[in-house]
């Protein structure tokens, strides 16, 4: 949830090349991709391809860092009401400007050696219920389907458990289940498409590090 432009965000990179550069010394290749997790614009997202956001709040902060950001969308990134879905298409148009940016959809795979990436727009499955999820729970139906990988790791913005302020989906910010705001959805996905299927799933959110106790077959970092 780095996208601010302020000095936490140019500290976390700086922090990142530090042991990027350690991990060179030491195994003789340093680290390979970053997994950037969503709310990639405070407070209300990008207005087009061109927004100077792009620029003061992603390739100055990470200017040092050399490798891809496989990116997805936070709440912040659909505007501040989290409902705006007309901005995304820009985050994912600046894939084709940037050569560290990478969304090549709002939703997409992406793979890695012996390892397959599922990056998922939670967002969408949050709103579902006005907009439609984009088709995702029937995509990742099917990548699941012919997924041979010996890793697979999901990755969105909204969590499946989290000991956090915004808590587990299903029961987001102590509203209960069912309820709008609660995340249901993003519950009934995670359960359907995620738990036993991923072996680890990265979420933000929440502005804080968990390792959380294993979950239905699967870890949630």
């Amino acid at each position: 949830d780095g996208g601010e432009g302020n000095d936490a965000q140019y500290a976390v990179a700086d922090a990142v090349k530090i042991l990027c550069d350690s991990k060179a010394d030491e195994l003789g290749t340093g680290c390979e991709f970053a997994l950037y997790l969503g709310d990639n614009f405070y407070d209300s997202g990008v207005d087009s391809v061109d927004d100077p956001q792009f620029e003061t709040k992603f390739e100055l902060p990470y200017a040092e860092l050399d490798f891809p950001f496989y990116v997805v969308l936070g709440n912040h990134d659909y505007g501040s009401t989290s409902l705006e879905f007309w901005r995304t298409p820009y985050e994912v148009a600046y894939t084709g400007h940037s050569e560290k940016w990478t969304m090549p959809n709002e939703y997409y795979t992406q793979e890695h050696e012996h390892a397959l990436f599922i990056g998922l727009d939670t967002n969408a499955i949050m709103i579902s219920p006005i907009f439609g999820d984009g088709g995702q729970e029937s995509w990742i139906a099917g990548v699941h389907a012919t997924n041979d990988a010996t890793w697979t790791v999901g990755f969105g913005h909204h969590p499946y458990i989290s000991n956090g302020q915004h808590g587990n989906a299903g029961e987001y910010e102590g509203i209960p289940l069912g309820l709008p705001g609660s995340g249901v959805d993003v519950k009934e996905f995670m359960d359907d498409q995620i738990c036993g299927k991923v072996d680890v799933y990265f979420s933000g959110h929440d502005h804080n590090r968990q390792w959380l106790s294993p979950t239905c077959g699967t870890e949630f970092i």
